[in-house]
C-alpha cells in the first residue's frame, strides 16, 4: 500500500530553514522599498539540509569505482572500501568502539571450496558429486556405515530412542517451515550439532524444496562458499554434512538400517579477513544516552565475472554496486555527519555490514557479538536495495511492523519523496537483508530501500548487473534519499517513546523477552 504525503508539507520553522539552507541569507523587503540581506539562520536549519549532492557523489564513485573490483567479501578490493569508511567516521568524529578501541569489529569468517570428487553407494544405487549430491560441509571420508532416518533432524524428540553413533544421519532438508534457500541453509548448523552431540559421522539432507530447485543448490554448493565456521569446537572440522537430490522420491531406499558407503574430497576452508565498521555518537539525554539506534547498510557487493556470463562482456566485468549498496553505505556516512553535527538525546551506533551478499554474515556476526548490548539497542533502521525506479519516494519494508512509521515518513516529506510502505511482498523482502538478524534477536528493524513499488524490468535491468556503476546513478536522487535517512534516524533517536512491534508480529515474542516486557 502506497502512503502519500504532500511534498509542499514541512513544519513551521523548519520549512523556513530548509528553504533558507541553500542561500547565504534571506532576502527581506524593508519599509523604503529597498531589500536587505538579513543575518543567516544557520542554527535553525536541519543539519541534513546542510549535505550536498557534490560530496555524497564523490563518496559513492570511489565505493562503487572500478578500482574497489565490486567489493566481495574478503577481496582486497572490499578491504579498502572499509578503510575508506572508517576514515570519514574518524573525520566525522564517531567514537570507535570495535576492536583494541578502533572502528574494525573482525568477523571471523571462511572461505571454502566446492568438493573436487565424491560417491555415495547404497544397495544398487550410486550418486555423483555435483550431479545427485553436494558436500556443504566437512572434510575428506572414505566411511561405511548404517544409516538412521531421523525426520527434520532439528529436535530432541527427532532422535528419542535412536543410536545414531557411529552412523549417517538421514533428514529432510530444512525445517516444515522453510521455504526459501536461505531458511533451508539456515537450519544446518542446528542439525550438524544434535548429530555430532549423538556420535554421528554425518549427515545427509534428501533435498525435495517446491521453493527451490535441485539445480540453485547444486550450483551454490559447487562453488566458492563463504561462512561463518561452524565447528563443534575451536580447531574442529563439523562432521560430514550432504544434500542429495530427491525432487522425485528415489532416495527412499536410504533412509533407515541401510549401508552407505560415502568416498568424498571434502570442502578444503582458509580462514579470511573481513570487518564491520562501526562508530557511535553519544546522545546527548542523561537518561537516554544510554539507549541506541543501530543504523546500518552493507558495504560489500559480489565481486567481478568473465565475459559471458550475464551482463557481463569483456569491456566490463566488475559488478561496482552503486546502488547495491553503494547507496546504503554514503547513507550511513551522510547520517553519520549530520548526527554529529547536531548530536540526538539516544547514542546512534552506526555500522557498515560486510558479507550481505554471501549470507548476511556480517550482521549475523554483529547480533551474536554486539558492540553495545542488544538490550540497550532499541532499533535498527537499515538500508539495502536492488535499485529504484521511481524517484519520488523512498520505499520501506517493516514500516508498518517496526512502530516508527510517522518519524519516517515525516522525514522524507520534508525532503520531498513520500514512502511506499511493503513493497513487493510476494519477495519476502523483510527476512532477506541485514535487518533479519536483528529482528530475530527482537530488535524492530525496517530497511530502507530506494524508491520501488514492484519488481519490473527496469528495476532488475540494474541488479547484480555490471551497469549498476556510479554513471548511472540520479545524484539529486541520492541527495534527497540520504537527507531522508539521516533525518529520519535523528527524528526516531529524540522520540520519548521507544518504537516496537506491532501486536501479533511474529518478531514480537522475541522483542518482549529481549526486553523484558
Amino acid at each position: 500500500m502506497s502512503y502519500s504525503i504532500d511534498r509542499w508539507f514541512l513544519l513551521g520553522a523548519t520549512a523556513f530553514a530548509f528553504v533558507a539552507a541553500g542561500t547565504p541569507g534571506i532576502a527581506q523587503q524593508t519599509k523604503s522599498g529597498k531589500r536587505a540581506v538579513a543575518t543567516p539562520i544557520t542554527a535553525t536549519v536541519l543539519p541534513e539540509a546542510q549535505l550536498t549532492r557534490a560530496e555524497l557523489e564523490a563518496h559513492l564513485r570511489f565505493i562503487a569505482s572500478d578500482e574497489l573490483q565490486g567489493r566481495r567479501t574478503g577481496s582486497p578490493g572490499n578491504m579498502v572500501a572499509a578503510r575508506y569508511i572508517a576514515e570519514q567516521f574518524r573525520q566525522i568524529g564517531l567514537k570507535p568502539v570495535a576492536d583494541n578501541n578502533s572502528y574494525y569489529q573482525t568477523v571471523a569468517l571462511q572461505r571454502t571450496q566446492p568438493t573436487a570428487s565424491g560417491t555415495i553407494r547404497f544397495g544398487t544405487d550410486s550418486l555423483s558429486v555435483g550431479k545427485q549430491f553436494v558436500v556443504v560441509a566437512g572434510g575428506a571420508a572414505n566411511q561405511m556405515a548404517e544409516s538412521v532416518y531421523v525426520g527434520y533432524g532439528l529436535t530432541a524428540d527427532d532422535y528419542a530412542g535412536k543410536d545414531v553413533k557411529g552412523k549417517f544421519v538421514i533428514t529432510q532438508v530444512g525445517s516444515a517451515e522453510a521455504k526459501s534457500p536461505r531458511d533451508l541453509i539456515s537450519a544446518m548448523t542446528a542439525k550438524r550439532k544434535l548429530a555430532s552431540e549423538r556420535g554421528a559421522i554425518g549427515i545427509i539432507e534428501l533435498f525435495a524444496s517446491p521453493a527451490t530447485p535441485w539445480t540453485f543448490a547444486n550450483r551454490f554448493f559447487n562453488s566458492e562458499q563463504i561462512s561463518i565456521p561452524t565447528a563443534e569446537a575451536p580447531g574442529q572440522t563439523p562432521i560430514l554434512h550432504i544434500w542429495a537430490d530427491n525432487g522425485k522420491g528415489q532416495l527412499a531406499g536410504i533412509k533407515d538400517n541401510r549401508s552407505v558407503t560415502v568416498r568424498t574430497s571434502g570442502r578444503s576452508a582458509q580462514p579470511l579477513n573481513a570487518v564491520n565498521v562501526a562508530g557511535v555518537v553519544e546522545g546527548t539525554d542523561p537518561t537516554l544516552k544510554s539507549e541506541y539506534v543501530l543504523l546500518t547498510a552493507h558495504y560489500d557487493h559480489i565481486g567481478t565475472a568473465k565475459a559471458g556470463v550475464g551482463s557481463v562482456t569483456a569491456a566490463d566485468t566488475i559488478y561496482n554496486g552503486a546502488r547495491d549498496n553503494g547507496m546504503g553505505t554514503v547513507g550511513l556516512i551522510a547520517a553519520a555527519k549530520t548526527l554529529m553535527a547536531q548530536r540526538p538525546k539516544r547514542s546512534v551506533i552506526i555500522v557498515a555490514l560486510t558479507g550481505e551478499e554471501v549470507g548476511l554474515l556480517g550482521s549475523r556476526y554483529y547480533a551474536e557479538h554486539p558492540l553495545v548490548p542488544l538490550k540497550q539497542t532499541i532499533f535498527n533502521f537499515n538500508i539495502d536495495g536492488a535499485g529504484y525506479n521511481d524517484t519520488k519516494l523512498i520505499s520501506v519494508i517493516g514500516l508498518e511492523r517496526t512502530g516508527a512509521k510517522a518519524e519516517i515518513e515525516q522525514a522524507a516529506a520534508q525532503f520531498g519523496l513520500s514512502v511506499f510502505a511493503e513493497p513487493a511482498p510476494e519477495q519476502g523482502l523483510f527476512d532477506r537483508s541485514d535487518n533479519v538478524s536483528f529482528a530475530a534477536k527482537g530488535v524492530p528493524a525496517p530497511t530502507l530501500s530506494e524508491g520501488f513499488k514492484a519488481f519490473d524490468e527496469e528495476l532488475m535491468k540494474n541488479y547484480h548487473q555490471v551497469s549498476d556503476n556510479p554513471d548511472t546513478i540520479d545524484y539529486d536522487y541520492l541527495l534527497k534519499f540520504c537527507q531522508s535517512y539521516a533525518r529520519a534516524a535523528r527524528l526516531i533517536a529524540d522520540r520519548n517513546t521507544r518504537p516496537f512491534w506491532i501486536a501479533g508480529d511474529k518478531y514480537e515474542a522475541a522483542g518482549k523477552a529481549l526486553y523484558g516486557q
